[in-house]
C-alpha cells in the first residue's frame, strides 16, 4: 500500500519514461536472448601415426573341398551308419574314408543278381552241352574223312557229318558268348547291389544330411545329393566379391583380415589365393569373386558364415592425419573467417571431396584445404590429400604439424540449446535447427 501511494505521488511525466525504459529493455533482453549465439567450433587435433589403405567387401566362409555325396540307385533309406564316435551320421559327424553314411533297401537289387546268378549257371551249361555235341560231330567228322565219299559212305552222308561238325562248333562259340553276357549282367547286378551301401569317399565331416530314414531316393538322369561333405575344415577360405573398379588392385598373396558376426571383436587373417576370371552381374554391376585362404585349425570358423573383409592395399608409416570431417567442412559465415583470409572462402577448399570415405589409387594425392583454429575465427590451411582409410586421411603441406588444431563443424550456445553445423548438407536438421541426439563431441 506504502509503494502505490509512492507512485500515486510521482509526477507522471517521470512514470511513464521509467516504465517505457523498463520495457524496452525487457523486449532487448528477450531478444538477444533468442537471437544472441555465441559460435563455438567443433575441433580435433592433428596426430601423426600410421595409417592403413584398405578395400572393403562382403563374403562367405566356405571350406576348401566339398564333396557331395549321392546315390546311384533308386530305393528307400533304410539305416545310417555309424560316425567315429559310434553315433548315428548326422551333422557335424566326422567320417573316415569308406565308412558306411547310409544304406538303401536292397531287396530289388538282390533279386536281380541272384537272377543274374541263375542265367550265369545256365549259360555255363548250355556250354557244356555244346561242346558234347562237338566232340560227337568231330569223331563222326573224323571217320567220314577217313572213309571218303565211296561206295561204304555216300556223299550226302559225307556233307551231312561235315555240317553237323561245323554247326556244333558254332553252338560252343554261342555258349561261350552266353556266359561271357551272364557274367557282365551279374557283375552289373552285384554293382547296383553294391551301390545300396553308401560310403564315404574320403575322410571330413558331415556338414549336410539331406535324406531321413523312410525317404525315397530316385536316381534317373542325375545322382540324388544324401550328404555334403567336407574334406578339411582346418583349412577354410572365404569368397568374397569384389567390384570391378577395385579388383585391379587386388592379387594373389595380399594381406587379409576379416571379422565374422558369430565372434565380435575377433579379428581373422589371411591371404589372397586366387581372382577367378568367370564375373558375374547383377543389376549392371560387375563382381569378381575372389577366393581368400585362412587357418581354422582351431575350428571356430563355421561354414557359411558372412565375413566382412578388408584387403590391405598400403600401410602409410609416420603421416599426418586428420578426420575426413576436416577435410569436407568449410565456414559458411565470412565472420567467421580471419579478415585476411576472408578472399579464400570463395574457393572454399573443396579439392577435398575424396576424403569423405573413397578409397585413393595408391600414389594419387589431391589439394585440399583444412581450416585452422586462430584465435576466435579460423583461417585455411592449403594441404596435399594423401591415402585415406575412410575415416582417417595422410595429409601433408607446409606449415603443418602434429597437435595443430583444425576445424571440423560448428556449434552454436543460445538459450541452453545446442546447435551443430557440418560440411555435410544431407544431414537432417530438426525443429530448433539443431540434430537429433546429438553426441557431445
Amino acid at each position: 500500500m506504502e509503494r502505490r501511494r509512492l507512485l500515486g505521488r510521482l509526477p507522471l511525466k517521470i512514470v511513464v519514461p521509467v516504465v517505457l525504459l523498463l520495457m524496452a529493455a525487457i523486449a532487448v533482453w528477450q531478444w538477444r536472448g533468442q537471437r544472441g549465439q555465441a559460435a563455438h567450433f567443433r575441433t580435433v587435433e592433428i596426430t601423426r601415426g600410421e595409417l592403413l589403405v584398405t578395400i572393403n567387401a562382403t563374403g562367405t566362409v566356405e571350406p576348401e573341398e566339398v564333396i557331395d555325396v549321392g546315390a546311384q540307385v533308386a530305393g528307400r533309406i533304410v539305416a545310417f551308419g555309424q560316425d567315429a564316435k559310434g553315433g548315428a551320421v548326422d551333422y557335424g559327424s566326422r567320417v573316415m574314408a569308406g565308412m558306411v553314411l547310409a544304406r538303401i533297401d536292397d531287396s530289388l537289387y538282390s533279386a536281380e543278381a541272384a537272377s543274374a546268378e541263375a542265367q550265369l549257371r545256365s549259360a555255363k551249361a548250355g556250354l557244356q552241352k555244346a561242346q558234347a555235341d562237338l566232340f560227337r560231330a568231330s569223331q563222326d567228322w573224323q571217320r567220314a574223312q577217313k572213309l571218303g565219299p565211296s561206295e561204304a559212305l555216300s556223299q550226302s552222308s559225307y556233307d551231312t557229318y561235315h555240317s553237323a561238325y561245323k554247326s556244333a562248333a558254332a553252338q560252343v562259340a554261342v555258349g561261350r558268348a552266353a556266359i561271357a553276357q551272364a557274367a557282365a549282367a551279374l557283375q552289373r547286378a552285384q554293382r547296383n547291389l553294391g551301390y545300396c551301401v553308401i560310403t564315404s569317399p574320403v575322410d571330413g565331416v558331415i556338414i549336410d544330411r539331406r535324406v531321413n530314414i523312410g525317404q525315397t531316393v530316385v536316381a534317373s538322369l542325375n545322382a540324388p545329393s544324401l550328404f555334403l561333405l567336407a574334406k578339411d575344415l582346418t583349412r577354410i577360405q572365404v569368397w568374397v566379391a569384389v567390384n570391378e573398379a577395385d579388383i585391379g588392385r587386388i592379387h594373389p598373396g595380399m594381406p587379409v583380415h576379416f571379422t565374422v558376426d558369430a565372434f565380435p571383436g575377433e579379428t581373422f587373417r589371411g591371404e589372397v589365393g586366387k581372382v577367378r576370371l568367370n564375373a558375374a552381374m547383377n543389376q549392371n554391376v560387375v563382381t569378381y569373386t575372389v577366393e581368400i585362404s585362412t587357418d581354422n585349425s582351431n575350428g571356430r570358423l563355421l561354414p557359411y558364415l558372412t565375413a566382412n573383409v578388408e584387403f590391405e592395399l598400403e600401410q602409410v608409416a609416420n603421416s599426418l592425419l586428420v578426420p575426413n570431417a576436416a577435410l569436407r567442412w568449410s565456414p559458411t559465415d565470412p565472420k567467421q573467417v580471419v579478415s585476411r583470409f576472408r578472399a579464400d572462402l570463395a574457393n572454399k577448399g573443396r579439392g577435398a571431396h575424396d576424403a569423405g570415405g573413397r578409397k585413393k589409387e595408391a600414389g594419387v594425392q589431391r589439394a585440399g584445404t583444412l581450416w585452422v583454429l586462430d584465435g576466435g575465427q579460423v583461417r585455411p590451411q592449403a594441404v596435399t590429400i594423401g591415402q585415406s582409410d575412410g575415416q582417417l586421411t595422410a595429409v601433408t603441406g607446409d606449415g603443418l604439424h602434429e597437435g595443430m588444431v583444425v576445424v571440423t563443424g560448428v556449434q552454436s550456445q543460445a538459450n541452453g540449446d545446442r546447435k551443430s553445423e557440418s560440411g555435410n548438407p544431407f544431414t537432417p536438421k530438426f525443429a530448433g535447427g539443431g540434430r537429433q541426439n546429438q553426441r557431445p563431441q
